[in-house]
């Protein structure tokens, strides 16, 4: 079975028209988001179905929840604050492992 074939002429943006007959064909409105593909010397163009993420896994859930303590005394603190804490861990592995070095 053949495919059906359109000739289209772009316009001097580079814009170019989808014949109506494709676009009813695949459902193809204003709403319609395309993926376009350079495949060789081909553009391949197709509509793509945008859904919601799910709000997150039960594992994600459960980590977060387990980490609620933590995030309640970090907000005592300013960014500031944190990240010298965190230069001073820092510095502090670095000098024990270049001293237990041999």
């Amino acid at each position: 079975m053949r495919q059906p074939v359109k000739l289209v002429h772009p316009l001097r943006s580079g814009q170019i028209t989808i014949p109506a007959e494709f676009r009813e064909k695949l459902g193809i409105d204003e709403r319609t988001l395309l993926q376009i593909a350079l495949v060789g010397r081909e553009l391949r163009i197709r509509p793509v179905r945008v859904t919601e993420a799910e709000s997150g896994s039960a594992w994600a859930r459960e980590l977060y929840d387990l980490f609620a303590p933590v995030r309640e005394e970090a907000a005592k603190y300013s960014e500031e604050q944190v990240n010298a804490d965190i230069d001073k861990a820092i510095a502090a592995v670095r000098r024990r492992r270049v001293q237990s070095r041999p």
